[in-house]
Order: C-alpha cells, then structure tokens, then sequence
C-alpha cells in the first residue's frame, strides 16, 4: 500500500524549512534512522531551494509529493519555472567549486535513486528515492 501526501507551496524561502520539517516528520513515521533523515532534510531542502531560486517572477507555487510505502519514500519537488537545458549541466569540480551549481550533486550524493525530467518552457521535476532497508 502507497499513501500521497501533496503539498502546494508559495515560492518563497522562508517556507523551504516548512517543507524539509514536514518530510523529516513523514520520513520518521515510517521507520528511516537518524541519519537517513538527515539526508532527506538536505536533499529536499536543495530541490526546493532550486525550485525558489530558478522560479521566473511568474511562476508561483511549486508542488512536493510524498509517496510513502514499506521499503520507500519518493519525493517530488514540481516547479513550473520554464525549465533548463540538462546538457548544459556538469558536475560540479569539487577541488575549485563555483557558487551554485551543487545542489543536484548534493541531492545525488544523499538519496538512493534520483531522476529529473524537465522540458523547456513547462518546468522540472526531481524525483528523489530512500529506502528504509
């Protein structure tokens, strides 16, 4: 059995925090340790956080979807933010990083399986997976 939990949030900062504490809250409902939350946090933290700061002046709200099962939580932070070009994105050198340009490494380095669909002029979708194991 899967639950959904939706959440439609302003584009703004001050409610990314909102956001992080309420998944931490569905992470720790269904099982996942410490650390494993911890991870959650900054992971959704920086998919929001790319969602505010990549927003066009009209673009608004973004969504967050939580699917939470018995082996999983899935995590989708939507934006309608006109999206970007995937090609034009490198990994980060972490020996001489530049300001920005983290967020998706980091958000790859902590969860367990990530995939992100964007089409230019529509906007993104990061699809984030933990296991509880």
């Amino acid at each position: 059995m899967t639950d959904m939990m939706k959440f439609s949030v302003p584009g703004k900062p001050e409610y990314v925090g909102t956001v992080r504490m309420a998944v931490s809250c569905l992470a720790n409902s269904v099982g996942f340790d410490v650390e494993a939350i911890e991870d959650i946090k900054v992971a959704v933290s920086e998919a929001c956080t790319n969602a505010v700061c990549h927003r066009s002046n009209d673009s608004g709200d973004y969504e967050v979807y939580c699917e939470l099962s018995e082996d999983r939580l899935v995590i989708s932070v939507v934006d309608k933010a006109g999206g970007y070009d995937p090609g034009a994105y490198s990994e980060p050198h972490l020996d001489c990083p530049k300001e920005g340009g983290l967020g998706i490494y980091i958000i790859k380095a902590l969860m367990d399986e990530v995939e992100i669909f964007t089409e230019i002029g529509i906007g993104t979708r990061i699809q984030m997976v933990k296991y509880t194991r």
